[in-house]
C-alpha cells in the first residue's frame, strides 16, 4: 500500500512521487494551506494539503489518530523551514490524493510523550500507549537485544528448542498457575515457572547446548521488577563448569550490549561470594557503581560503655557502620534517622569525625579514645565526616543498611545511570531455614548441585552446605540465576529428603526426571536471564512494565482485556469443575 515509510524520505527523494500510510499525529492550518505530521513506527513526515487539490475539503476535517493513505510528490522545504529534529526534516510531501483508511475518536491519552497519563489509563488503552514514540523505541531496543543474544548463542553452537507450556505441577518456589484438563477430568496441568526440568531432560537427550526465549509464569506477589509472566533467555550446557557458563554469559552480554545499546561492557565481571556481598554491602545484589561499604565494628564497640551496642552484640547481633565520607547537619541526620525507623530500624546512631580524628556526638562519651581510634582506623574515616551505625540481628542490620546505602548514593549523586557494573554472586547456601515449619527449603531450587566438599555430610548440617549456584547482578538488580545441576539420582533423593520430601513424594512429583538420570545424564548447568530487566535497566526504568507489551497491574489484572475474568457454566461443566461461593470479606 505504500512506497516508503514515514521515516525514510530525504533530500535525495525530491520530485519523487510517493505513497505514504500512517496516523495523523498533528494538524496545522496556515491560512488555507494545511500541514499534517503523518506518523508510523519509523518516524514522521510533514505532508501539505493545498486548497487546489481535489481532497482538500476532507483534509479540513482530519482528526488526531485518523489513519491515512496519501499520494504526493516530495519537495524540499523552504529556506529556514528545515526541522533538524526529524530525520525527514529537510523535505515535505505535497499531497495529490488522500484516502482516509480509518477514523479515530479523540484519544484518551496523549501520543507525544509530553504528558504521561496515569498507570491505569495507560494499561486500559495500552494499544494507544504503545503508539508513543518512546514506547515504540523501547520495543525496538528489546528486539535488538534479543536478536543479538540469539546471534551470539547461535554462533557458539547452541540450538534453540521450545519446551512445553502445559506441564506437570512441580514445586519450584512460587505458586503454579493451574490449568484444568477437559480430556482428563479432575486432573490439571501447570504453566511452567521456568523450563528447568525440561532443559535438563534435553541435556540427558544429548543436545549438548540449548537455549530458548522462554515464557515463565509464577503466581507470586508483584513489584516493580516482577510480573505474573515474564520472558527469560534460558540456556543449558553439557560437560561444563560454573566458570565456563559464566564465561559464556559474559561474552553474550558484551556482544549484545554493544549491538543493541551501543554500550561497552567491561569483562570479566566482578566476583563476590554471597557472604562477602552481604558483609560489605548488606545485599546479595549490590550496586557496585559506588562505594559506601559497610564495616562490622561489633568487636570494637562491645568494649565500650554504650548499652545499646553492648547488649546487641552480647545477644548475638552485630553493629555495622557506613561511612558516607561527608559531613551532615543535624536536620539531615534527623531525616536519616527517621528514614531508618520507617524501614524497620529501632534507630540510627551517628558520630562525627573531628579534624583530630576523634569522634563527637551524644554517644561518643561512651567510647574511650583508644576505642574511637580503632573505629576510625577500621572504618577508614576522614576528618569532617559523619559515621552512621545500625545495631540489631545481622539480617536486620544488612537489610536496613542496604536501603540506607542506596538512599545515600541517591542523595549524594553517586549513581551514574550510564555505568553498568555486573557482578557474579557465588557460593550461596544450598538451603534456607523455613521459620514457619522449622524445616529446610531450597535457596534457589532443589536441582542445584552441592559443592563437592559438602556432599558426604550434608544431612548433618544443612545450614553449612554451599551450592554450586550463583546469581548475576547489575546495578543493584538480580538479572539471572544459574547452577550446576544434580545428575545423580541418589544425591537428588537425598536433597529431597533434607527438605522434608519423602521418596514416595519425590517419585510422584519428579519421577520422570529421576528415571531419566538412570540412563546416563551428562554433567550440565545453565542459567535463566531476565530479558525485561536488562532492557529496563539500560533504558533507565525501574519498572519492567515499560518494556513488556501487555503487562498486568499491581493486582495481576489487565485493565485492557479484563483478565482474569469469569468463565461460562458450560465451560466449567466441560472441565468437571464447580466454583463454590466466595464469601465476602468481613468489614469492621
Amino acid at each position: 500500500m505504500r512506497t516508503h515509510t514515514c521515516g525514510e524520505l530525504d533530500i535525495k527523494d525530491v520530485d519523487t512521487k510517493v505513497v505514504l500510510c500512517g496516523w495523523m499525529h498533528s494538524r496545522r492550518d496556515h491560512g488555507g494551506v494545511i500541514f499534517v505530521d503523518l506518523r508510523d513506527k519509523y518516524g514522521k513526515t510533514q505532508i501539505v494539503f493545498n486548497p487546489e487539490m481535489k481532497d482538500f475539503k476532507e483534509s479540513e476535517h482530519l482528526r488526531r489518530e485518523d489513519v491515512l493513505k496519501i499520494t504526493g510528490k516530495v519537495r524540499a522545504r523552504g529556506e529556514g523551514l528545515v526541522n533538524p529534529n526529524l530525520s525527514t526534516g529537510k523535505i515535505e510531501v505535497v499531497v495529490e490524493e488522500l484516502t482516509i483508511l480509518n477514523r479515530s475518536e479523540t484519544p484518551p491519552i496523549e501520543i507525544d510523550d509530553k504528558k504521561l497519563a496515569n498507570e491505569d489509563i495507560r494499561l486500559e488503552y495500552r494499544y494507544i500507549d504503545l503508539r508513543r514514540p518512546k514506547m515504540q523505541e523501547n520495543f525496538i531496543v528489546r528486539h535488538k537485544f534479543i536478536t543479538a543474544m540469539r546471534e551470539y548463542f547461535n554462533e557458539n553452537m547452541f540450538m534453540e528448542i521450545e519446551t512445553p507450556l502445559l506441564v506437570k505441577s512441580t514445586p519450584e518456589g512460587a505458586r503454579d498457575y493451574i490449568v484444568p484438563s477437559r480430556v482428563n477430568k479432575g486432573k490439571f496441568y501447570a504453566l511452567p515457572q521456568s523450563p528447568q526440568l525440561y532443559k535438563q531432560l534435553l541435556m540427558v537427550s544429548g543436545f549438548d547446548r540449548y537455549y530458548q526465549i522462554a515464557k515463565c509464569l509464577r503466581d507470586e506477589d508483584l513489584r516493580a521488577d516482577r510480573q505474573p509472566e515474564h520472558t527469560q533467555f534460558d540456556f543449558e550446557m553439557s560437560f561444563t563448569t560454573q566458570e565456563q557458563i559464566q564465561e559464556v554469559v559474559e561474552g553474550a552480554i558484551k556482544h549484545s550490549f554493544k549491538k543493541a545499546f551501543d554500550v561497552d561492557v567491561e569483562t570479566p565481571f566482578t566476583k563476590l561470594s554471597y557472604k562477602d556481598a552481604m558483609d560489605r554491602f548488606g545485599s546479595d545484589k549490590p550496586d557496585l557503581r559506588y562505594g559506601l561499604e559497610l564495616t562490622d565494628v561489633s568487636e570494637i564497640v562491645k568494649e565500650g560503655d554504650f548499652g545499646v551496642f553492648k547488649s546487641v552484640v552480647e545477644s548475638g547481633g552485630v553493629v555495622k557502620a557506613i561511612n558516607p565520607d561527608k559531613n551532615f547537619g543535624r536536620k539531615e541526620l534527623d531525616n536519616y534517622i527517621k528514614f531508618a525507623q520507617e524501614i524497620g530500624s529501632k534507630g540510627l546512631a551517628w558520630m562525627r569525625v573531628t579534624d583530630e580524628l576523634k569522634l563527637d556526638s551524644n554517644i561518643a562519651k561512651f567510647f574511650s579514645e583508644d576505642i574511637q581510634k580503632k573505629l576510625v582506623e577500621k572504618i577508614g574515616a576522614k576528618p569532617n565526616s559523619v559515621l552512621m551505625f545500625i545495631a540489631d540481628k545481622e539480617s536486620a542490620v544488612n537489610a536496613i543498611l542496604d536501603k540506607v546505602r542506596r538512599k545515600l548514593a541517591s542523595d549524594l549523586n553517586l549513581v551514574d545511570p550510564k555505568v553498568f557494573k555486573f557482578a557474579w554472586i557465588n557460593d550461596f547456601k544450598l538451603f534456607a531455614k523455613d521459620f514457619e515449619t522449622g524445616g529446610w527449603t531450597p535457596e534457589h531450587h532443589i536441582f542445584s548441585m552441592p559443592k563437592e566438599e559438602f556432599i558426604e555430610t550434608m544431612e548433618k548440617d544443612p545450614a553449612s552446605v554451599l551450592g554450586d549456584l550463583w546469581d548475576l547482578t547489575l546495578n543493584g538488580w538480580e538479572m539471572g540465576s544459574g547452577s550446576i545441576r544434580v545428575t545423580n539420582p541418589e544425591i537428588q533423593n537425598r536433597l529431597f529428603n533434607i527438605i522434608g520430601m519423602s521418596d514416595e513424594e519425590a517419585e510422584e512429583k519428579f519421577g520422570f526426571l529421576l528415571k531419566a538420570y538412570k540412563y546416563g545424564g551428562p554433567i550440565h548447568g545453565g542459567m535463566g536471564l531476565g530479558i525485561a530487566r536488562f532492557v529496563a535497566m539500560v533504558l533507565g526504568y525501574d519498572d519492567i512494565r515499560e518494556v513488556i507489551a501487555f503487562p498486568k497491574n499491581k493486582n495481576a489484572q489487565n485493565p485492557m482485556d479484563g483478565s482474569p475474568g469469569t468463565i461460562e457454566a458450560k465451560q466449567l461443566k466441560e472441565l468437571g469443575l464447580e466454583i463454590k461461593a466466595i464469601p465476602k470479606k468481613k468489614t469492621e
